[in-house]
């Protein structure tokens, strides 16, 4: 390297340090700072000859993930040092001990959990990121900041993810919005779940997320402009009220503007809320309530609310301890408005999370939001016989989903995950309840287990001692502890069933003069296709019986010897099956392949999830026992897919494309007219030569919308056609349908 780069990087280091230490909050001052300069110089020199892919040093990696540990998420000295030192153990010859030996055992722990999150797993896992979740989720039951130092690594290795090869950016961005976004959202980490979607969508659905920046780059002045209009009254009307405030407004993020695009089917025009204002009020914590609704009676007197848009956070928090009073008011330009009100501390919260709820522990119940959140994550974590791709969809359902808030009879609280049923709040209250529940009521009124709860219901249990758990139970529910314990009962119910089954098959055995012994029990148990325990269990209920033991035994036997009075000279030919996986993947072996329009030898099927065309950026996607699954790189199904399963994500590319033409869709909404839809089909037929595979139109009379399947050769001539209709003077909305399977129904 030449001298003059290494100097320039040598002050570039020392710059990025500087600004770390200019962002920490130290509380023990010179002693902290020490620390933290010697975890510094170790890590400088630990990683003094590696390079980032990028062409860097190594050392701005972590610099970087420590800046971020301290200024976005709040925390202090111990987790800057681990941040610093994160990645030592895992790619130098540093050890364990000797962290411990220089940093103390507080540091050697987190670091020894951040390095068993990288562990290296063989090819043969079915999810290299399922099993890396359950280990970083079982990391977190012993001290938070783990997880909070490995959301700090995933977002600075987004923010430079442009090193990385174009399939190793999509299995990290799937798997960045599947789970660390969620995850950094329930921590209540905002600004780090907003960069990380907006991140991954960059690379997900890269045309959509340049189109929506450069949209909203172009109305910045126009927003601004209104904005100031909007507040001006607020900030009068506050001052006289003698409130001391800060007010702000921040735009949605990319993600979420696009999220709210497709939910309500409007372009970026029709988004009413793409920016929302926040009123910040600096009040003792004893006051904080009614200060904020002083504040929202003071703005409700300027300007209109939505009625069914109040959202009161401030009685009753999030899960991830997000406090804030939401309304949506009516401005004097005809454009709702959407205003936040909280104080300094609510705010602080909502911006870093977990640690600010470190800070105001003292001064709040240490048992709400986030310390719950942790004590069922460590209730999910004993039961360890679920593989890793169930363990993550259970995670994900019971610890990311929306909640919701019902009452015992007592009325006592109990928070539950959006869709809980009776039967879930059964096992919440106790196993033992959920076991032997026969039904409840709810709001006084009998309904079955399966029945689905909303907040405010008030439940009472039902229960039978002449009840047990069935298989068919694990439909009703959605909760963890629910299918674990249903689980647990059904397990202990069938090993008191073993020995009557196992006694009763010896019978049988006995009755067919076949030998008890082990390896005729194993051949039972494979002809059925079960496990020993289960074997026992259906003999023992009466589900199989003799006629199973004779067709195994006995007409296995007679169909040997008729083949071989047919072909007496037949040998059996032992081959090495192997899976379909297993065959792409010896096709494949550079994980990429082109797929041809015309034909091609590897198998693959085209998903009707997305339903992707040449033009559109695709992914492969190898699952288990499939042909590979093409899917657009934007697919909402595809991206948990891709998270579970990222290390079978084939870098893929259309070929030939104009050989063969593709099915799709265009969803039309106008004003309808006489001659409407000859404008559309001459545009459709004669210009553009598509041939039209479906046409489906309603009107109200005035209103008209239509789904109109087409085949086109690829993505552009498709935005031609839209972009031709949309031109038409009664079309109010058209965009491409996704899912053609649903289209067609």
């Amino acid at each position: 390297m030449h001298p003059d780069t290494q100097e320039i990087e040598k002050k570039e280091i020392l710059k990025r340090y500087r600004k770390l230490l200019r962002g920490i909050s130290l509380k023990n001052g010179r002693k902290d700072k020490l620390s933290i300069r010697k975890a510094f110089n170790f890590a400088v020199d630990a990683h003094k000859d590696m390079r980032r892919l990028s062409g860097e040093p190594y050392i701005y990696h972590p610099l970087e993930v420590a800046n971020i540990v301290s200024t976005k998420i709040g925390l202090g000295a111990t987790s800057v040092i681990c941040a610093l030192l994160h990645d030592v153990v895992e790619d130098t010859d540093c050890t364990i001990s000797d962290i411990e030996g220089l940093f103390g055992e507080k540091v050697a722990k987190i670091i020894d959990g951040l390095t068993k999150i990288k562990g290296i797993f063989d090819h043969k896992t079915p999810s290299l990121q399922a099993e890396n979740f359950r280990k970083i989720i079982i990391t977190l039951s012993d001290d938070v900041r783990v997880i909070l130092i490995k959301l700090a690594d995933r977002l600075h290795n987004m923010q430079t993810l442009d090193a990385m090869t174009t399939d190793k950016q999509m299995k990290i961005a799937s798997e960045t919005l599947y789970i660390y976004a969620p995850l950094a959202h329930r921590l209540g980490l905002f600004n780090i779940k907003t960069d990380l979607e907006d991140l991954a969508m960059k690379y997900t659905d890269s045309v959509v997320f340049q189109n929506i920046s450069e949209k909203i780059k172009e109305t910045e002045k126009d927003r601004n402009k209104f904005i100031n209009k909007f507040i001006y009254p607020i900030k009068k009307s506050l001052t006289d009220g003698d409130v001391k405030f800060t007010i702000l407004a921040r735009t949605k993020s990319i993600y979420s503007i696009w999220n709210k695009m497709k939910k309500k089917e409007i372009p970026f025009e029709e988004v009413f809320d793409l920016f929302a204002v926040r009123i910040i009020i600096d009040t003792p914590l004893e006051k904080e309530k009614t200060d904020c609704w002083r504040v929202y009676s003071i703005i409700t007197e300027i300007y209109r609310p939505k009625q069914d848009r109040l959202r009161d956070w401030i009685s009753l928090s999030k899960a991830n301890g997000y406090e804030s009073l939401h309304t949506t008011l009516m401005s004097r330009t005809g454009k709702w408005v959407e205003v936040q009100i909280r104080s300094t501390r609510m705010d602080e919260i909502a911006e870093k999370g977990y640690a600010a709820h470190w800070k105001y522990k003292d001064s709040s119940d240490p048992e709400v939001g986030l310390e719950q959140w942790l004590a069922k994550i460590r209730e999910s974590l004993q039961d360890n016989d679920s593989d890793a791709i169930d363990f993550v969809n259970d995670f994900k359902l019971n610890l990311f989903s929306d909640e919701i808030y019902v009452f015992t009879p007592k009325g006592d609280l109990k928070t539950l995950p959006a869709g809980s049923t009776a039967l879930d709040f059964a096992y919440n209250i106790h196993s033992q309840i959920g076991n032997k529940c026969i039904g409840a009521k709810v709001n006084y009124k009998l309904v079955p287990l399966n029945n689905k709860l909303k907040t405010g219901d008030q439940v009472e249990i039902i229960t039978s001692n002449k009840q047990k758990p069935k298989n068919e139970w694990n439909e009703f529910v959605i909760t963890a502890r629910a299918k674990s314990q249903i689980k647990d009962a059904i397990k202990d119910d069938k090993k008191k069933l073993f020995e009557k089954g196992k006694e009763t098959l010896g019978k049988y055995f006995y009755q067919q003069k076949i030998e008890f012994t082990p390896e005729n029990i194993a051949k039972l148990q494979t002809f059925n296709n079960i496990s020993l325990t289960d074997l026992y269990y259906k003999i023992a209920k009466g589900n199989l019986g003799i006629k199973e033991v004779k067709a195994c035994f006995h007409d296995q036997e007679k169909i040997k010897w008729l083949g071989y009075l047919i072909n007496p000279f037949a040998r059996t030919k032992i081959q090495e099956s192997k899976s379909l996986p297993e065959t792409l993947l010896g096709k494949i072996k550079n994980k990429s392949v082109n797929i041809d329009a015309g034909s091609s030898d590897i198998q693959y099927t085209v998903s009707s999830c997305c339903n992707p065309i040449p033009g559109d950026n695709i992914i492969g996607l190898i699952i288990p026992e499939k042909p590979i699954e093409i899917h657009r790189t934007n697919c909402p199904e595809a991206i948990p897919l891709m998270s579970k399963y990222g290390n079978r994500i084939i870098k893929t590319k259309w070929t030939n494309p104009e050989s063969k033409s593709f099915l799709t869709g265009i969803k039309i909404t106008g004003i309808d007219n006489i001659g409407l839809i000859h404008q559309i089909t001459k545009i459709l037929a004669k210009e553009h030569q598509s041939d039209i595979r479906n046409f489906h139109y309603d009107s109200n009379g005035e209103i008209m919308t239509a789904a109109v399947m087409i085949m086109v050769t690829d993505s552009k001539k498709l935005n031609e056609i839209i972009d031709q209709i949309k031109h038409i003077k009664d079309i109010k909305k058209i965009y491409r349908i996704n899912n053609i399977s649903e289209a067609l129904l």
